[in-house]
């Protein structure tokens, strides 16, 4: 059974004063609710159902997670390399546009609200702790396992807080809501912080089932996995003050390893890249943790939908608002060699064109004018259905949206709307990680077995299913040429060079860049590179500049600064607040 999320009132008194919540049930709930019901074992799956609706965004269907997303789309690419914001021009939500040019103080709301949104998701998780902490297993089914899943999701947030701003308070339910300004934003480090994430995931591991009843709860396997992805962070240990990498810890990198190989034969790669936007493939033998989304499940309007990604949707046959537009410089790293392969170092030195070979990958994420879009027999994709061409070009994000012609996809407002899940790993992510930590542990056993798994990801996207000419459908859309590695060159310079790379193409337009470069320690670098091509056609990119041992992180911002009387700690490079 897939977990429903439908909304329920009167439930503000559990977590942070502003903060809406909702829940998942199979039928709506009867009767009122107050503290003394939620207090109790007989209230206490509400308080757990409110924390598994936060990863949907604790705001609910409010603009506020469609201008703060859940899904990063805004925080992980559109501040990377990957994507442009998009929409009706730069004053479209010009916060965002803040966040793409790095234009950022302790000031920009969209940061305090943020922090503020995780934290909120933080607290439901600790008010399900401080109650499932005072029951007997007589009285909550499945004690163990509801427990391990509200350290599970807790642990989620503190990483996105982690990586998002550096400097964070943490705590557990043991802390009274009270003391929460007293609480210092410094009193353990980067490498600290993601110990005891990454701990966290361990411990719920440990009492976690391997399967759930209801898919979209958290298992053991998914805890593994995100355990992995934690320590991988953290084997990059990092200089408090510049933010420069300054050690990667190989005993780190092992465990990542050993953890990855926890999911080995329980998960798979789908059969074509691009069931990863069906319905029918969504909690398939890919996905290791993902947050349930539905439609027509009595909730208002669409239903309990991607609510984060609503502004993304193209015009066209969507209506859509038209932000969250992929980069020329993306499109540009699809390029390949006669062989099939990435160019690594001249890629963006020319736009792609129709002499070029290209990963097939590229229109399974893109949209391109005169490309045919997903199963649509209308037409292809149209520069129209960019708002503003002039400002961000004429290319569109695929990913993430049903067909518009699919029964399963919203007819009208909300634009694009579907029941389609996100995913917040992928098996494929796990094979990433495992090939990344195995290019830095650099034995050659490590570097073939990381080529093998980089190949065996790039074969699955060679075997998909091509995009095909609009109008000749016995043709492929484009020359698509995509090949795998060979032992010869397979050196770990290289090696780290096709990892990347890869990671990049996969994972393209699923909020990931900009955490992947900082992780890297490459963060500087890749984006000044970036904005000296880009503002030649971008002309809003021609003050921006990525400012090393700052921009790494997001600034605390001034509202939580005053929240702590003071106590809060700024992230290097923002000065005073």
């Amino acid at each position: 059974m897939k977990l429903k999320y439908i909304a329920f009132a009167s439930f503000l008194a559990i977590v942070s004063a502003g903060c809406n919540e909702s829940k998942f049930l199979d039928i709506q709930p009867n009767g009122t609710l107050n503290n003394d019901n939620l207090n109790s074992a007989d209230g206490v799956e509400l308080l757990i159902s409110a924390a598994y609706a936060a990863l949907q965004g604790p705001a609910g269907q409010t603009n506020s997670v469609w201008n703060i997303p859940m899904t990063n789309w805004s925080y992980g690419d559109v501040r990377s390399d990957n994507a442009y914001k998009g929409g009706g021009g730069v004053g479209d939500v010009s916060d965002i546009h803040k966040l793409e040019t790095f234009d950022v103080d302790a000031t920009l709301g969209n940061v305090d609200s943020k922090w503020f949104q995780l934290y909120c998701c933080v607290q439901r998780c600790n008010s399900a702790l401080k109650v499932l902490n005072t029951c007997t297993e007589d009285e909550v089914k499945e004690l163990v396992t509801r427990k391990a899943e509200m350290r599970f999701l807790r642990a989620h947030f503190y990483f996105e807080l982690s990586r998002l701003f550096n400097k964070i308070p943490y705590f557990d339910e043991n802390v009274d809501i009270n003391d929460y300004p007293e609480i210092s934003n410094d009193e353990f480090t980067r490498d600290e912080i993601l110990g005891k994430i990454a701990q966290e995931f361990l411990d719920a591991a440990a009492d976690l089932p391997e399967t759930q009843s209801d898919l979209g709860r958290a298992n053991r396997y998914a805890a593994l996995a995100y355990a992995a992805k934690v320590k991988l962070y953290q084997a990059y240990k990092q200089d408090p003050n510049t933010n420069k990498v300054i050690e990667i810890n190989k005993e780190l990198l092992a465990e990542v390893v050993d953890l990855c190989d926890e999911l080995e034969g329980r998960y798979d790669l789908l059969d074509d890249f691009q069931q990863l936007d069906l319905l029918a493939y969504e909690n398939g033998k890919e996905s290791v943790f993902a947050v349930q989304y539905s439609m027509n499940d009595g909730s208002p309007d669409a239903g309990r939908i991607n609510w984060s990604n609503l502004l993304n949707a193209p015009q066209g046959p969507y209506s859509g608002d038209g932000f969250f537009l992929p980069s020329q410089n993306l499109i540009n790293a699809f390029k390949t060699d006669e062989n099939g392969l990435p160019l690594f170092d001249t890629f963006n030195q020319e736009d792609l064109d129709a002499t070029n070979n290209v990963d097939p990958r590229l229109d399974f994420i893109v949209g391109r004018p005169g490309i045919t879009w997903k199963t649509y027999k209308e037409s292809p994709c149209e520069a129209s259905w960019v708002r503003d061409q002039g400002t961000y070009g004429q290319n569109c994000c695929k990913r993430f949206f049903l067909s518009p012609e699919s029964s399963d996809m919203y007819k009208g407002w909300p634009w694009g709307a579907s029941g389609l899940n996100w995913q917040i790993i992928r098996y494929a992510h796990v094979l990433l990680w495992k090939a990344e930590a195995l290019i830095e542990i650099g034995d050659g056993a490590s570097l073939e077995e990381a080529r093998n798994i980089i190949n065996r990801i790039r074969n699955r996207a060679k075997t998909s299913e091509y995009v095909k000419d609009f109008n000749n459908p016995e043709l492929d859309a484009a020359d698509y040429n995509i090949g795998e590695y060979d032992a010869a060159s397979w050196n770990q310079d290289y090696a780290r060079k096709a990892l990347r790379f890869e990671t990049r193409l996969e994972t393209a337009m699923e909020g990931e860049r900009f955490f992947d470069l900082v992780r890297w320690g490459i963060a500087g670098e890749t984006m000044n590179n970036y904005f000296l091509k880009e503002k030649e056609t971008r002309v809003y990119y021609v003050n921006s500049l990525f400012e090393t041992a700052k921009d790494e992180y997001l600034p605390i911002s001034k509202p939580q600064y005053n929240f702590s009387g003071g106590n809060y700690v700024q992230n290097p490079g923002y000065g005073d607040f």
